[in-house]
């Protein structure tokens, strides 16, 4: 499966130590884009099975033992890139960290997941998306006002601070590599990711864009004409209506003059205009407004669940899901022109012998 897979990675070899969420996700995304992912799992497994496993070849390594080491060292001398996501030092003991590996392989691009980084003093505590959220400064603005912190479940520091970041790092290795033939150990930690997704944030606190508390300022919810709405349905609207010309149009589209309305930026009268928008979207139900303001562009669109999202027009017009062995699932992101990724395909167990004949 993975020997032949199509798409801009296509030839390069990766070895995954079995893990959890980033490190997986971060995998998925260099699998899905061609690369030849072979999935390290330990004995009885680590009982995941699913999406994120996706385009993968598995094999069984007791990481503990001489034999599976040596067999993951065969691996990682014919590999382009290792990742693991143990707790700094663990790698090492077990005899397979980045100076034991570049020994064998000095062009291995070794990818390091984890919460807290390679050093630093919570380096090797335990930690969940929501510590590494808190610690970097990303859950505190989370929430309504008055209302303690809400995680966002573990989508920004698992995959988007996590997952993805690693992955944007390892092919950052990967480009330099061809400047200098050398590989190196990409140290992604989930702290420094979600630190990095708020950079909008701190420049609008420094420019005085973003001066109240939680849930009180223009992309939090504070402001009416960026929020959800519930409709009769108990379904909700996204109502993103920032700019002039699509506040316009919102009010258009509620059938609202906008004469008889506080002004947009009065910060002052903001309650009483969310309790117009919100009269006024309670008088249908959710897939009617849809239907409204497909007519309007208004940057108004209904809030889908995720197994509602499959069937919305736009990402059947884009194939934006696909199914795999039953399962429907996000396809690969993003598209290329010259070099399309293979469809997706469940994971395969293998041996290291079939790999490594694979990989001549």
């Amino acid at each position: 499966m993975s020997s032949d897979r199509k798409g801009p990675l296509s030839g390069i070899r990766v070895v995954e130590l079995a893990g959890l969420a980033p490190g997986p996700f971060g995998c998925m995304v260099l699998a899905d884009l061609g690369a030849e992912v072979v999935l390290v799992d330990r004995p009885g497994g680590t009982g995941l099975n699913g999406p994120l496993q996706r385009n993968r070849r598995i094999v069984t390594l007791d990481l503990k033992s001489e034999e599976g080491r040596a067999d993951l060292l065969r691996l990682a001398e014919k590999a382009d890139v290792l990742i693991e996501g143990y707790r700094p030092g663990v790698a090492e003991r077990l005899g397979f960290g980045p100076e034991e590996l570049f020994k064998i392989n000095p062009r291995l691009v070794y990818g390091r997941m984890t919460g807290f980084g390679q050093h630093g003093p919570l380096a090797g505590a335990a930690g969940h998306d929501i510590d590494y959220l808190a610690i970097a400064g990303a859950l505190e603005p989370l929430g309504r006002p008055g209302q303690p912190p809400h995680a966002p479940i573990n989508l920004l520091a698992d995959f988007a601070g996590g997952g993805m970041l690693l992955a944007v790092g390892v092919l950052s290795a990967l480009l330099e590599r061809e400047r200098s033939g050398e590989g190196q150990v990409v140290d992604a930690a989930m702290v420094d990711g979600s630190a990095l997704l708020m950079t909008f944030l701190h420049g609008m606190m420094a420019g005085g864009m973003w001066r109240g508390g939680r849930g009180e300022n223009l992309l939090d919810g504070g402001a009416p004409f960026y929020d959800t709405y519930p409709a009769s349905d108990g379904g909700y609207l996204a109502v993103g209506a920032l700019e002039p010309q699509f506040y316009a149009a919102l009010l258009t589209g509620l059938e609202l003059d906008g004469d008889d309305l506080p002004d947009q930026m009065d910060r002052k009268r903001w309650p009483e205009l969310r309790q117009i928008f919100t009269e006024r979207f309670a008088s249908r139900s959710r897939d009617e407004w849809a239907e409204v303001f497909a007519k309007v562009d208004a940057c108004v669109a209904p809030v889908l669940s995720p197994a509602e999202a499959p069937d919305h027009p736009h990402n059947q017009a884009r194939h934006t899901f696909v199914e795999v062995d039953g399962l429907r699932q996000p396809a690969p992101a993003p598209r290329f022109g010259r070099t399309p990724a293979s469809a997706p395909s469940a994971p395969e167990t293998t041996s290291v012998t079939d790999v490594l004949a694979a990989w001549v």
